[in-house]
């Protein structure tokens, strides 16, 4: 299976809202999932939102601790007060890290890829990635949660 190609910043589709899932066992939303897990996986990255494969609804995939998530219009329904700084990365910024401040926990609602809708209560790594991919969602990018930009080579 063919990956997808990931978008640069400062691509205009980064900053476009996406769009809500209406039917997510649509044959095209169907066909997009195995394709943006295995870009996710040979990309080496945690998260991977669609509108960073040109597709701008609101649809990502994680992969953290062996486990694969599929999100669907996923929502961030609570987060803990208790933030943690830490530097950030993103398929979009090949090579760039950004200090982000995030909430430590987040509980979301959102549906899977077989159209089952769920809850999910995540803390640390799996938080700080659920974050960032419905960031991307929203059309919010590293660079507007960040002040301090510092680049390293890979």
């Amino acid at each position: 299976m063919p990956i997808l190609p990931i978008i640069k910043y400062p691509n205009p589709i980064l900053r476009k809202k996406a769009e809500k899932v209406n039917d997510p066992l649509d044959p095209e939303i169907q066909k997009l999932i195995p394709r943006m897990i295995e870009t996710l996986r040979k990309s080496n990255g945690l998260g991977l939102a669609a509108p960073q494969v040109k597709k701008t609804i609101r649809l990502c995939v994680i992969e953290e601790g062996g486990v694969l998530y599929t999100l669907i219009n996923p929502k961030i329904k609570s987060q803990s007060k208790n933030k943690i700084i830490m530097d950030e990365g993103c398929l979009s910024f090949p090579g760039k890290f950004f200090l982000i401040a995030r909430p430590e926990k987040v509980k979301i609602r959102y549906t899977d890829g077989k159209g089952e809708n769920r809850k999910l209560k995540a803390e640390g790594l799996l938080a700080r990635t659920i974050q960032h991919e419905i960031d991307h969602l929203d059309g919010i990018l590293l660079t507007d949660r960040s002040k301090i930009k510092k680049t390293k080579k890979l």
